[in-house]
């Protein structure tokens, strides 16, 4: 018999699950993908949305199988993988987690160095930014639940603001361009713009390990993601011209740039401006309390397990010690950091290793040649990545060419 869910657990949930897909995916999104046009970057919304989907419901079965409150994807890979299945994992979610904090810290200062003209010098805001959030998300996780419902409430209605503001700026010729080759350009922001996995065993101790809710929950919440990824793509691509001045899509991919600055410089409104600057801090906000609370556990479970240590105080100083020196040391590696966290973190432990687990758990044969058809899928996307990562792919404005 299935344990029956309260509406407001449901609600409680899909806050935490929408504060990490909107978090700063959605604001690279436009300038990694943009190069290639609208049309494939929706479709390419669309395929990795339902790849992260398929891998959500692999992981959230094995979450309900277990039961565990401590269940971790180290040792579900260990499980079913062996010892090297565990420590890939292990370095994967490190790539995952380290990256995105990286990302958000280098994310928030950008912005708002770039759209305000302040004395304060970039690495004060970091910091300033750095200790506030950080200690939120070192109280529980009620407490972080309720800040990121909160905000996550006030992010949508601030997208909404922007959406609307921006769409009288679009432009259909803008979204008549397509070029195929620079779609790969693209693929870890599109992968990461649709990761919450690491919270999925908290999703499933939330609603009572009931599958069908769970599912559905994650479906609904996934749904929303995609619309307003989607509505994002079109505001980006739509206003935003293809060339390399200040408000081009190239000129923000070339200089790292979130989507909220050209677009704030191209609508040139005063009031667009704070209301894209709020929307893009209250974003990398609950994306980082959210990822920093799964952070935190994930260096508990390391620390006490692997590395012989149990101290709470070393293991939350592995946790943010990291992110903060690599940003201090990169503070123009945004997209880089989501590129690779993407790229090579989220698809190893989100896509290849689930698409495996249900390779060996399959019953059909549709089972398999679903299994099969991700694992392919998402080894791709990690090929391409390591190509051009590598410089075995280079990926040009205008052309690409293999060495």
């Amino acid at each position: 018999m299935e344990n029956k869910v309260s509406p407001l657990q449901i609600i409680s949930i899909g806050f935490l699950i929408v504060g990490n897909l909107i978090g700063a995916g959605i604001l690279a999104l436009p300038i990694n993908t943009g190069l290639a046009g609208f049309i494939p970057s929706l479709l390419g919304l669309f395929v990795t949305s339902s790849a992260m989907y398929y891998s959500a419901i692999i992981l959230s079965r094995e979450a309900v199988g277990r039961q565990e409150t401590n269940f971790n994807y180290p040792s579900l890979y260990q499980a079913y993988l062996g010892t090297g299945g565990k420590w890939v994992a292990v370095v994967a979610n490190l790539i995952i987690l380290y990256g995105l904090l990286t990302a958000y810290l280098t994310g928030i200062t950008s912005i708002i160095g770039n759209l305000f003209d302040l004395s304060i010098p970039p690495v004060w805001l970091m910091l300033a930014f750095f200790v506030v959030v950080t200690l939120i998300s070192l109280a529980k996780v009620a407490v972080i639940q309720k800040y990121i419902a909160v905000l996550v409430a006030v992010k949508c209605v601030a997208f909404v603001v922007i959406a609307w503001m921006a769409a009288g700026h679009i432009k259909v010729q803008n979204l008549s361009h397509i070029n195929w080759p620079l779609f790969t350009c693209g693929i870890p922001i599109l992968v990461t713009a649709f990761h919450f996995h690491n919270i999925i065993p908290a999703v499933c101790e939330t609603l009572k390990w009931n599958q069908k809710v769970i599912s559905r929950t994650m479906l609904i919440d996934m749904t929303l993601g995609f619309l307003m990824n989607a509505t994002w793509l079109l505001i980006g691509i739509g206003v935003l011209p293809l060339d390399n001045s200040p408000i081009g899509l190239l000129h923000a991919f070339l200089k790292n740039l979130p989507a909220t600055i050209p677009l704030a410089q191209a609508i040139g409104s005063q009031s667009f401006l704070i209301f894209a600057m709020f929307f893009a801090m209250i974003a990398i906000t609950t994306a980082y309390l959210a990822n920093g609370m799964g952070l935190i556990g994930f260096m508990d479970d390391l620390s006490s397990h692997h590395l012989g240590r149990t101290s709470p105080t070393v293991s939350r100083v592995l946790a943010f010690g990291p992110p903060l020196v690599i940003a201090l040391v990169y503070p123009d590696i945004f997209l880089k950091a989501i590129d690779f966290a993407g790229g090579f973190g989220i698809v190893t432990l989100f896509g290849i290793l689930p698409s495996i687990i249900a390779i060996r758990k399959a019953r059909t044969r549709t089972e398999m040649l679903l299994g099969v058809a991700m694992l392919l899928l998402f080894g791709i996307f990690f090929a391409l990545e390591a190509a051009q990562e590598f410089g075995l792919l280079k990926l040009l404005p205008d052309a690409e060419y293999w060495k």
